[in-house]
């Protein structure tokens, strides 16, 4: 199932995502190239996934796993099957009724076993207007398991016009991508969220103006 994995996202993912999107990449040398490590970026829209899943190199594609909402991807078993044997996902349980129970513990099992966990750290996408939007404290509770692990901050700009939140098919526009320095856990969680946030707000400042307009 791996390499059909990295066959599809290879030699279809990657071409489509230059015709549909022709993404500029920025930062690319600050990518985590193993694991354990974390990555956070913004979200506008299915599309992100997408995007990020084709900036990485095929030898360390296998180990990228995007934590997404178990509610949303794992309600349809056909959907379900692509999201985890094709897109990797990580499921994360928004809605779990044990509050014993740790959304948080596939991500923690993913990162244990050496691979990149994306996350979006807004929760859900947002919408078009290139804000920032508020923060969760899950990624925290990540570094704070994995104080080791570098988290590198990514901003995606444009997703958001090429499929919009509610909308099914994509429009073709160009689309950024900007990768920061990592940082790691700072042992406190406010000042960790506060370096989350402030670097990704650079990343969103320093993007560059996008070439195709709608």
């Amino acid at each position: 199932m791996q390499f059909l994995r990295l066959l599809l996202l290879i030699l279809v993912a990657k071409p489509l995502a230059r015709i549909l999107t022709s993404a500029d990449l920025c930062g690319r040398e600050h990518l985590p190239t193993q694991g354990p490590a974390i990555v956070v970026a913004n979200h506008n829209s299915h599309v992100d996934t997408f995007l990020l899943l084709t900036i990485f190199p095929a030898r360390t594609l296998r180990h990228v796993r995007p934590a997404a909402a178990a509610d949303y991807f794992l309600a349809n078993p056909a959907i379900g099957w692509f999201s985890r044997n094709i897109i990797g996902i990580v499921p994360v349980e928004r809605n779990k009724v044990d509050r014993r129970a740790d959304v948080l513990g596939p991500a923690k099992a993913a990162l244990e076993q050496g691979d990149i966990v994306v996350v979006f750290p807004e929760g859900t996408r947002g919408d078009a207007s290139n804000e920032l939007g508020p923060l969760k404290s899950g990624v925290a509770r990540l570094a704070e398991a994995f104080p080791e692990a570098p988290v590198v901050p990514v901003w995606i700009a444009g997703a958001g016009r090429v499929l919009p939140k509610g909308r099914v098919a994509p429009v073709p526009l160009n689309c950024s991508i900007g990768v920061g320095p990592a940082f790691r856990w700072s042992g406190e969680r406010q000042a960790f969220m506060e370096t989350m946030r402030l670097a990704l707000d650079d990343l969103r400042q320093a993007a560059p103006p996008l070439r195709w307009q709608d």
